[in-house]
């Protein structure tokens, strides 16, 4: 089949030739006719397969008729992250190139005034993350009672706990007769299930079976320590070794194992760049603009850059981690063997990831091979190991713990002790001041524990007499001050 006989626009073809693709993939070639027909869609392949296309050429062809008018978008794409969004829209220029239609992307941190202006112009293509959509809407820059097509990409990501109160919130502010088109690497039957608020009889594709990995990628298992410094050490000899190493993508759980594994590449002299979700939008632009360009060899990021960025050509990845979901490796592995391209990628196992790396094989219907010895599963490694780093920060702040522990019986001494007139709460005696009918009034009473006053116990000097005041013992329990010596001078 070419794309000459999936019904779309001279216009799209044309642009389509130009870019060098001949033949449409698995996914577009069932999957655009059905968007022409305007039929939901909800579209299962894998990664690199040419979803994004699946919905952009059709919508080209639909939106050469009908015009857009100020804030009012005709159609709505919803992305997960900003990186996948500016990459839709790059989809939109290199296909839409005979076409004089407005497309605008809202993306945090990018200036809302420059996003308004596009906006006033009248936007025929809407991409979007949720977050900053519904910021403009609230500031009643945006209407979206126009939206014809609503594209929810990366499903499975949009619709997890997090994005749902936004997508069905989003979905009530677009009209109900709308097209709707969910794309996606992976869908598991629960959020399948929530999907179907958000579709009306459907038109299910399925490419691949859902949450596969592509047969042109070489997947390998090493067995690692469990310590990180361990795992470093082991990755330096992975990247040192593999063949035909042309760029590579790291994967790591937490962005601040990024950031320490970015730096420890570099001071042993790799060419590496980081890439989280911490960080600006502009430096996470030029980060992947250095990574595209070669300017960069090695990409160590979180799983921000594991959804849907399409870098043709990714010789190799390697998981520092194991995944947290299953469905993450499917995502992150989808980075190399793209468009029918030989991939390898690497996952470093350690002794407590035995959960974590039966769910990906269980997911992905295949044993992955091990690249060297096994490791021996030990499912409380894990939990020494944090246990050890306890003990270690204890002993690093033994020092500080005994002074608080000190502190803390200083203070508890200080409750327990007999409150000391150290100072007097008045500078000057009233006239009327009689001393012994306070000390008959009070009577004996005056011994018994009070809570302290703020400051008291602390040593300090006695203007008058020069001497050093402290905690006071008292001399006489009978007393009403404690002793004669604790009378204030101004009661004397």
């Amino acid at each position: 089949m070419k794309f000459e006989d999936l019904g779309l626009s001279k216009k799209v073809l044309a642009a389509v030739e130009a870019s060098g693709y001949k033949e449409p993939t698995a996914i577009q070639a069932q999957a655009i006719p059905e968007v022409l027909n305007k039929r939901d869609v909800m579209g299962i392949a894998q990664t690199g397969t040419g979803k994004t296309a699946s919905f952009v050429l059709p919508m080209l062809s639909l939106l050469e008729r009908g015009r857009a008018r100020a804030r009012m978008p005709r159609t709505l794409i919803l992305e997960p992250t900003r990186e996948l969004a500016a990459q839709v829209e790059e989809n939109f220029k290199r296909y839409g190139q005979n076409h004089k239609l407005t497309v605008a992307l809202l993306i945090g941190g990018v200036s809302f005034e420059e996003q308004l202006k596009k906006l006033d112009r009248g936007a025929d293509v809407l991409i979007a993350t949720p977050g900053r959509l519904l910021d403009h809407f609230e500031r009643g820059k945006l209407l979206m009672t126009g939206v014809d097509i609503l594209v929810i990409d990366e499903a499975d990501r949009m619709l997890d706990m997090g994005f749902i109160p936004d997508i069905e919130r989003i979905a009530k502010l677009v009209p109900f007769t709308r097209q709707t088109l969910f794309f996606s690497a992976t869908m598991p039957p629960e959020i399948e299930r929530l999907s179907g608020q958000f579709l009306q009889n459907p038109v299910q594709i399925e490419a691949a079976p859902p949450s596969t990995a592509s047969a042109t990628i070489d997947q390998r298992a090493v067995g690692v320590p469990i310590e990180d410094y361990e795992k470093r050490a082991v990755l330096r000899e992975l990247i040192n070794g593999a063949d035909n190493l042309k760029n590579a993508i790291v994967f790591c759980n937490r962005k601040v194992d990024v950031s320490n594994l970015w730096r420890s590449l570099e001071r042993h002299g790799f060419s590496a760049g980081a890439l989280h979700g911490d960080m600006d939008q502009t430096s996470r632009m030029a980060t992947l603009d250095a990574f595209r360009s070669n300017k960069i060899t090695i990409l160590v990021a979180s799983d921000v850059a594991a959804r849907g960025l399409d870098i043709p050509d990714v010789s190799h990845i390697f998981n520092f981690d194991v995944p947290v979901t299953a469905e993450d490796y499917v995502h992150r592995i989808g980075r190399t063997g793209r468009a029918g391209r030989n991939g390898s990628a690497f996952m470093l196992v350690s002794p407590a990831d035995r959960k974590g790396f039966h769910a990906i094989e269980k997911l992905i219907g295949e044993t992955i091979e091990w690249d060297g010895d096994e490791v021996e599963w030990d499912d409380k490694a894990g939990k020494r190991r944090r246990s050890t780093k306890s003990g270690k920060d204890e002993k690093s702040g033994s020092g500080r713990s005994s002074r608080k522990s000190q502190s803390s019986r200083n203070r508890k001494a200080d409750r327990e002790i007999e409150e000391p007139v150290g100072e007097s709460t008045m500078d000057i005696a009233p006239a009327d001041f009689d001393a012994q009918s306070l000390v008959e009034a009070e009577g004996t009473d005056r011994t018994k524990s009070r809570k302290p006053k703020k400051g008291a116990g602390k040593s300090r000097r006695s203007s008058s007499d020069n001497r050093e005041v402290g905690i006071l013992e008292p001399v006489d329990a009978s007393h009403p001050f404690g002793g004669e010596e604790n009378i204030p001078a101004f009661l004397r």
